[in-house]
């Protein structure tokens, strides 16, 4: 178990410190919902934990075979939607590998980024639509 220990700071503004590092990250609210958005929101955070898993389980899929997948990059574009609620409606996934896979390896990596643990985490009403993209 990880403890994160999260202060409110005024203005729309938190602290989440990371219990077993002491890392620290800052959010701020978006523009968009009265925020200032000179930092991360806290949904940001959601699809930068997204991107960010998917990417450590390319990495730990590559270990295992022995691939090099350093430098691959990954976006993450999230849609907001009011529906009654607001909340995060899309995460869209373009995965840009930095080397050739053949279709075996592909299917490796698609079942690492589906499979991570964050992914499995979101439910059905966010949607996630993954693209892979591959050197020419």
């Amino acid at each position: 178990m990880v403890e994160l220990t999260l202060i409110y700071n005024g203005e729309l503004r938190t602290t989440a410190t990371h219990g077993p590092s002491g890392s620290e990250i800052q959010t701020d609210a978006p523009t968009d919902n009265h925020g200032l958005g000179q930092r991360f929101s806290p949904s940001d955070l959601l699809a930068a934990a997204l991107g960010s898993c998917m990417l450590t389980y390319i990495g730990i899929a590559a270990n295992k075979h022995a691939w090099n997948v350093e430098g691959t990059k990954l976006t993450v574009k999230k849609e907001m939607v009011a529906d009654p609620l607001r909340r995060i409606g899309r995460l869209v996934v373009d995965v840009y590998l930095t080397s050739q896979f053949d279709d075996k390896d592909l299917r490796i990596i698609t079942n690492s980024i589906t499979t991570c643990p964050v992914k499995l985490s979101i439910n059905d009403q966010i949607q996630v639509p993954i693209t892979l993209h591959t050197p020419e």
